[in-house]
């Protein structure tokens, strides 16, 4: 049975969740920079990076899940087949956005008289964007309406050499996660023993080596391993036992609700918050793998507390990369039109219009891009085997 899975249920659900958390993060970040009141100090709307670590540990995990079935049902790992997939599900709409984000916004501000001034000029970052390099932009650049592609490059490139390497240690594929985990760690340990001068070449691989997070695909990957290896019922996994869920659901709300007011509380629960979630290494490995256990819990498990696979949050999380695409220019034209409006409004007020008109807006544009444009190019994702 384990082998022969088709749907993990929920996890659309949870794509959805992580995406509009990373709305939330950007959101706020955004009315601050424009002087707007905001909850960026709160830590329910801070957690942009950490909704993106969630994304590398679900995409390890089902990428490596559809491996290691396609191995099993097959006697090989097409990778021809596997390229071709990512192409036709990333692609369009990542170009579609660098067009927009590059050439077209910068004209339409610049052809409005409104005045915002790009960190970079398209000569620069094109050739980044087309390789698959947009990580690099924002830590060369800084932040730009285009932030948000920084992850889909990381997981570009995690695409590029997951599937060479599953397929050419098909035999020993725990030792490669293992392993993958181990690099990630020393090169970390590595750089911060160094002193490294802020700025300088060093600085800028050390940012990209932080920023390549395969190390979480790598966790997820373990998952999937121990998922299809299985032989327990999943009813019989200990890990889904009711006290696991209380210590699991509550360390996840914990991260994200009430981290950094723990942290600036300087009580002791304030300790081991910083503890677990800012200490180098630890802290990324202690959340990668409780979104290990959400992702298994929330799909596998017979008695979650709770069950995500509902149609409408289906049905969401289906254009969940939309929403994660689409938002930074949705969240900037909404700054553009209303500011002068929502700026006199209460902070009550003025946060509810905000995020009424935010989410409706990003929705609407992620379904008609979804089914009138990305959809004509996953239709043919069956052609290359």
């Amino acid at each position: 049975m384990s082998k022969t899975i088709k749907y993990f249920p929920g996890l659309s659900a949870l794509r959805f969740f992580a995406a509009f958390l990373v709305l939330m993060h950007h959101t706020e970040t955004i009315r601050k920079k424009y002087s707007l009141f905001n909850l960026e100090e709160y830590s329910l709307f801070r957690n942009g990076s950490t909704a993106v670590s969630f994304f590398f540990v679900l995409s390890g995990f089902l990428i490596s899940y559809l491996l290691l079935k396609e191995d099993n049902e097959k006697g090989d790992i097409s990778v021809k087949g596997f390229y071709w997939r990512r192409v036709v599900r990333i692609w369009p709409l990542y170009f579609l956005l660098v067009i927009i984000g590059v050439w077209l916004v910068p004209f339409a501000l610049k052809t409005i008289g409104f005045a915002y001034e790009m960190p970079y000029q398209a000569g620069q970052v094109w050739w980044m964007y087309l390789l698959f390099f947009p990580f690099l932009v924002n830590i060369v650049f800084g932040s730009s309406l285009l932030e948000p592609l920084w992850s889909i490059g990381v997981e570009e490139w995690f695409y590029i050499i997951w599937a060479p390497l599953m397929k050419f240690f098909r035999q020993h594929m725990l030792m490669l996660f293992g392993l993958i985990i181990f690099i990630k760690i020393l090169l970390v340990i590595v750089f911060q023993l160094m002193n490294i001068e802020e700025g300088s070449t060093l600085s800028i691989i050390q940012q990209v080596i932080d920023t390549l997070k395969f190390e979480a695909m790598a966790i997820g990957g373990i998952g999937a391993y121990y998922v299809f290896h299985g032989t327990k019922s999943f009813s019989n996994w200990k890990i889904f036992t009711h006290p696991l869920q209380l210590i699991g659901y509550g360390l996840i709300t914990w991260r994200l609700a009430f981290h950094w007011e723990l942290v600036h509380s300087g009580s002791a629960l304030g300790t081991i918050s910083d503890f677990m979630f800012n200490i180098p290494i630890l802290a990324n490995l202690i959340l990668y793998v409780l979104f290990l256990w959400l992702i298994l819990n929330t799909a596998l498990n017979p008695i979650a507390w709770f069950k995500f696979d509902k149609k409408w949050l289906n049905s969401l999380g289906d254009v969940s990369y939309g929403i994660y695409m689409y938002q930074m220019l949705v969240i900037f034209g909404v700054i553009l039109v209303f500011k002068k409006y929502l700026i006199g409004l209460s902070p009550v007020l003025s946060t509810l219009l905000f995020y009424g008109i935010i989410s409706t807006g990003v929705i609407i544009i992620s379904y008609i891009s979804k089914y009138w444009f990305e959809n004509k190019f996953l239709k043919n994702k069956g052609i290359v085997k």
